[in-house]
């Protein structure tokens, strides 16, 4: 996956769980700050991605632990980059 494919992921499934356009989410976007995301919107987010990438990646997870890391769509792009791995 690309790194703009992963975003693309991230930004469609959380447009879905906030209930808005994704052309209004960008990739420097704070989930609490920018987009008023709550932690149930959050946990939403990390199963919706957890169920899209194992399908490519066997055994995709993101660790409870990690999750406090993840402030932005940036930090949870960079995330999956680095478990999935990002081909051109």
């Amino acid at each position: 996956m690309t790194r703009t494919e992963i975003f693309e992921l991230i930004r469609d499934r959380l447009a879905d769980i906030l209930e808005m356009e994704p052309d209004q989410i960008r990739e420097g976007d704070s989930f609490a700050d920018d987009l008023e995301a709550d932690s149930l919107a959050l946990i939403e987010l990390v199963e919706a991605l957890e169920e899209e990438l194992s399908e490519r990646t066997v055994g995709f997870r993101i660790e409870d632990e990690d999750l406090q890391d993840l402030k932005s769509v940036r930090d949870a792009v960079d995330y999956v980059e680095a478990r999935v791995g990002s081909k051109p």
